[in-house]
């Protein structure tokens, strides 16, 4: 990329800190809209970063987030020197979604992406009883727990590590099936699926046992069943600073305690 040729999108969480850094960073480098911008520059923390992504996913667009929350993760350190040098190079990572579709308990279907993972999560007292089954084949006649996830490499770092999931590197053609407190079978500690396959969750007994589904942050309450799969349309790029990359970030995770 050519620094002195590129063009921005600032935009913000919303805080004072990340408005008054839009601010500062749109006089001095200046201001485009999403279509015409080369590169949206979020300022915020990991959730607004995952939201920006959504945003612009599928058009091309190149996402930068620059920190100005309180987890930063997914983000780059903020600096407002030298801009787009910092970003000409940069090194871009390509990411794809989970496509949810849900059914609830009024026969409604809904559809929704995410680029972490799709979850299941009980709404009432008690545990959710749910039947898991993978490329049509039932693998888990019963599962009965707090709830369930299908996780994405990008993902794997977020919710699903603190259910004790695995860390799958960002290039790895896997997605990571992980239970949340399971009661049975209590020995049961999840899968690795190929990122082709397609998981299905059949709530058992779901009227007395109401389970909610969760793609990021779309929420659908009440659901009787829920299929996941990878998205082969839906692409989503990120940029990170050179020798802090996100396959870097979740190589280093592993070895943390």
């Amino acid at each position: 990329m050519d620094a002195k040729s590129l063009t921005f999108s600032f935009v913000s969480s919303g805080t004072v800190e990340a408005d008054a850094a839009a601010k500062r960073l749109s006089q001095r480098y200046g201001q485009m809209s999403y279509d015409q911008a080369d590169i949206v520059v979020a300022l915020g923390g990991d959730g607004f970063l995952l939201q920006t992504l959504r945003e612009t996913m599928s058009t091309g667009k190149r996402v930068y987030g620059m920190n100005r929350g309180t987890v930063g993760f997914l983000m780059n350190e903020y600096r407002e020197n030298a801009l787009p040098a910092r970003l000409a190079a940069a090194v871009a990572e390509t990411i794809r979604p989970l496509e949810m579709v849900t059914v609830d308990d009024a026969g409604t279907s809904r559809e929704a992406l995410a680029i972490n993972e799709v979850s299941l999560l009980r709404q009432s007292y008690q545990a959710a009883r749910v039947r898991i089954s993978v490329d049509g084949k039932v693998r888990l006649e019963e599962l009965i727990c707090d709830g369930v996830m299908v996780a994405t490499p990008a993902g794997s770092t977020a919710y699903n590590l603190s259910a004790h999931g695995p860390i799958l590197p960002l290039d790895a053609p896997l997605l990571a099936l992980t239970p949340v407190s399971p009661f049975r079978p209590r020995r049961w500690r999840g899968a690795l699926l190929p990122k082709t396959a397609v998981v299905r969750f059949d709530i058992l007994e779901e009227q007395k046992r109401p389970v909610n589904a969760v793609a990021d942050h779309t929420e659908v309450k009440s659901v009787v069943s829920v299929e996941v799969r990878e998205s082969a349309t839906h692409t989503a790029t990120l940029l990170f600073d050179p020798g802090h990359s996100w396959s870097e970030r979740i190589l280093a995770e592993q070895f943390k305690y």
